[in-house]
């Protein structure tokens, strides 16, 4: 069976475990259809680029699927009408991700960052502003020297 990518986006005024129902229900219908959910995500509640319905902020879940375009197609269709679903969309991959997607790697980096400031150790932006000078050293003696 083909392997899916399909993420949703649900409205902000719903609690965490709102979300959850809604995820189960979908991977419900999908296993109904014969086909199998890998793994689920919940990325969190997310600020929106632009407003989508009134709403700044949505509630993010990600499922990797295996399962026949059928199913796919209900599940969609189902989101279509349901009003706490705010978009949704498919890609068809190749092969599905094991561990921790892009979006939850990325939060995790957040996290150690932010309790790398706190402890006062050196952030990235330190990091950068020395390299920026001892570049400019360099450059400055090669400037002088060639003169």
């Amino acid at each position: 069976m083909p392997l899916y990518e399909h993420v949703y986006l649900a409205r902000q005024d719903l609690s965490a475990q709102q979300v959850e129902d809604m995820t189960t229900q979908f991977k419900g219908v999908i296993e109904g259809l014969g086909g199998k959910v890998g793994k689920t995500e919940y990325w969190g509640l997310k600020s929106l680029s632009f407003r989508i319905r009134k709403n700044r902020k949505a509630h993010i879940t990600l499922m990797n699927v295996d399962a026949a375009p059928a199913a796919i197609n209900e599940v969609e269709r189902q989101q279509r009408l349901n009003e706490d679903v705010l978009r949704f969309m498919t890609v068809r991959v190749e092969e599905l991700e094991d561990g921790p997607s892009a979006m939850m790697r990325k939060s995790d980096r957040d996290e150690r960052e932010r309790g790398e400031r706190e402890r006062g150790g050196r952030g990235p932006r330190r990091e950068r502003e020395g390299r920026g000078r001892e570049e400019e050293a360099i450059v400055g003696e090669t400037e002088t020297v060639g003169e």
